[in-house]
């Protein structure tokens, strides 16, 4: 099923859906200036530079991501990575899931806090760059899946829900080599609004 992020339609630098310091002091706005404004910005600089004059070029991102390998893939995977990311975050969030979502974490985890300890793991132990995700099926099921550098649950025909992006540019100015800190404060500006509409777009 297809999901309803504007990363799915747009080929484009998407803007953040908040201030650049929105999410201090746990992501600092140097962090994002430098994550959205060089980082992504590069990945998107760098796909329309590979896709021009190729079949991908009229693609959605999305599409680009699912069809694609080697460089356009990366960097296509990367840009589509990014706006998911900066989507689930807010300077206002909702700390805990709820419906749908709630019962399929406690029915998989046991619990919030268990699904919290096992991504938590997962990003820690990452050797090198990537992403940790939670993701789903069409049935609901969910998966907590750790992806070396650009990969990505859709290439498991699996919906991403949330992820963690444990590469050092999303969090070595403000913390430095403490990865697993980095992540512990990611969950206090993750927004569970957002987890639970792309759950509820996915499944239901």
């Amino acid at each position: 099923m297809t999901m309803t992020t504007v990363a799915t339609t747009l080929f484009a630098i998407v803007e953040l859906p908040y201030a650049y310091d929105a999410l201090e002091p746990y992501i600092s706005a140097e962090t994002l200036h430098f994550h959205h404004d060089m980082h992504y910005a590069g990945y998107v600089a760098k796909l329309e530079e590979l896709v021009e004059g190729t079949r991908y070029a009229t693609m959605s991102l999305e599409d680009i991501v699912r069809e694609s390998d080697g460089a356009i893939f990366n960097n296509a995977s990367q840009a589509w990575n990014h706006v998911f990311y900066f989507e689930q975050l807010a300077h206002n969030p909702r700390h805990t899931p709820e419906g749908h979502l709630r019962r399929a974490i406690d029915q998989t985890f046991g619990s919030v806090d268990e699904l919290r300890k096992r991504i938590n793991t997962a990003a820690t132990s990452l050797f090198g760059s990537g992403w940790v995700w939670l993701a789903t099926d069409g049935d609901g099921r969910l998966y907590i899946v750790s992806k070396p550098n650009a990969g990505t649950p859709l290439t498991d025909g699996l919906t991403p829900l949330m992820c963690v992006d444990v590469w050092e540019h999303a969090y070595y100015i403000d913390y430095r080599n403490h990865r697993k800190q980095a992540v512990e404060e990611l969950w206090r500006v993750l927004d569970w609004r957002v987890v639970e509409q792309r759950y509820e777009d996915a499944v239901y």
